[in-house]
């Protein structure tokens, strides 16, 4: 009598009264052969006999292989851990880069005018274009076009927020395998999403003692047959660095060295303090293409209105042919954004004035000077002073906390000891440097400080 291995996934039950041989079971010709087998992740079945059919049933409903690769760091720092804090202090809150969190920061009421208006029109209550109305994506056009780097509406694509942007982009550019070049630190919504449709992440240097300078050395280093884009997050999230002109001409010179598009993430543009100037990337690109995502949630105070966008920059018709027809598609997974947003862009766009974020970033450069300050004075921490977005890097000298560990660890005893909440750099792949966001207001950012230098007093060793 003739006998069969067979090798099921762990989790499936086989009942041998009911046989089913499915194509996807492996037969091994015998035991020998199965026994090389994992078994930790197989189960191993012997059948004796004519046997040839299988009834069984699986125990759990397994996931997708792009799910099981899908991971926030940030998310799961924040949300997976219970932090007690000090029943004695109000909790100071420096780490939600919410800018409607703290309610210092409403609105301008041209834009409840706007969304308003489009709600008693009454024209904007069905489904639209997936890649956006044309009133939306004409406004978005006419609002960022420059003579450098000119747009219509066929250049323009809504989409759910600077992170569906960002999406729509990684599902695109490349294949699973390939390599997105990304910077260290960085946010996790510029990798997280292209590493769960597998693409691999290699990260490129940001210098702390250059204001977070691009290391352009490390960034041509980590280039090969695999890499199929450049990220570049400018205004910087976490860092708050704003590059020169000639850092981003740099930066375009690797790219067109080696036939490469931008992926841009600019959903902090124009947030700078006084005296800096915000260069969007394709206004200086003569010959690399550049796919610029932005959006309504930072300048305009609105994260939950979700509307963001993905300007086309086509330099020498390279994203013609496949990415720009493959953008569309991608846009078509779903019926698109709330159409009533859409409809308010071309007054918010048109009408909010440059005083409205300019106020924005007055609070959040007094609160950028008042953190320097303050922590420049605390043994062990370094600040590096942004020039704008809303947010610092603080260095610590772990070596000077021995009871100390990480930045992870910096973090929960400050939340326990003085209920001041921060990030630690760890949410951004840079260990050693906690996050610090600037838009409480002055009187709260000051206590901050003042919990983190007694804390810091409490714990550093010369």
């Amino acid at each position: 009598m003739s006998t069969t291995t067979y090798v099921f996934p762990l989790g499936l039950q086989v009942d041998a009264q009911h046989l089913l041989i499915l194509q996807a079971i492996t037969p091994y010709k015998n035991c020998d052969e199965a026994k090389s087998v994992n078994r930790a992740k197989s189960k191993i079945v012997t059948l004796t006999g004519d046997m040839t059919e299988f009834n069984y049933h699986k125990e759990y409903v397994v996931a997708s292989d792009e799910t099981k690769r899908l991971t926030n760091p940030l998310r799961k720092i924040v949300e997976d851990k219970e932090m007690p804090t000090n029943p004695d202090r109000e909790l100071l809150n420096l780490s939600v880069g919410d800018p409607t969190f703290f309610g210092n920061l409403p609105i301008h009421k041209l834009m409840k005018e706007a969304v308003i208006e489009a709600v008693g029109s009454e024209k904007f209550n069905g489904y639209g274009p997936a890649h956006g109305l044309l009133c939306a994506r004409q406004a978005v056009a006419k609002h960022y076009t420059t003579p450098e780097a000119p747009l219509t509406e066929d250049d323009v694509i809504i989409a759910c927020g600077c992170a569906g942007a960002l999406e729509f982009c990684f599902s695109v550019l490349g294949n699973p395998g390939q390599n997105i070049l990304v910077p260290r630190p960085n946010h996790p919504l510029d990798f997280c999403v292209a590493v769960s449709r597998g693409l691999n992440a290699r990260y490129y240097k940001l210098l702390p003692e250059r204001q977070w300078e691009a290391d352009i050395d490390h960034m041509e280093q980590l280039i090969d047959k695999d890499t199929v884009a450049i990220v570049v997050v400018n205004p910087s999230n976490p860092c708050g660095s704003v590059y020169s002109k000639q850092h981003l001409l740099d930066i375009l010179a690797v790219a067109k060295k080696y036939f490469l598009p931008i992926v841009a993430d600019e959903i902090y543009t124009d947030l700078v303090f006084k005296g800096q100037l915000s260069y969007l990337i394709a206004t200086l690109s003569k010959n690399v293409p550049v796919l610029s995502c932005g959006g309504l949630a930072k300048k305009y105070l609105v994260p939950g209105w979700r509307v963001g966008w993905i300007l086309i920059h086509d330099r020498n018709s390279r994203l013609k042919k496949e990415v720009i027809p493959s953008l569309i598609k991608v846009s078509r997974k779903s019926f698109g954004i709330t159409t009533l947003v859409q409809a308010a862009l071309p007054q918010i766009l048109e009408k909010v004035p440059q005083s409205y974020y300019e106020n924005t970033m007055s609070l959040v450069e007094a609160n950028a000077n008042i953190v320097y300050a303050e922590l420049s004075v605390v043994a062990g921490l370094t600040p590096v002073m942004p020039s704008g977005a809303l947010y610092m890097m603080v260095g610590v000298e772990l070596d000077k906390f021995p009871h100390i560990s990480t930045a992870i660890d910096f973090m929960e005893k400050l939340m326990l000891e003085e209920s001041v909440y921060i990030l630690p750099g760890e949410c951004f792949q840079y260990a050693g440097y906690i996050r610090v966001v600037l838009l409480l207001p002055n009187d709260m950012v000051k206590e901050a400080c003042i919990r983190i230098r007694h804390f810091c007093g409490r714990h550093y060793v010369q």
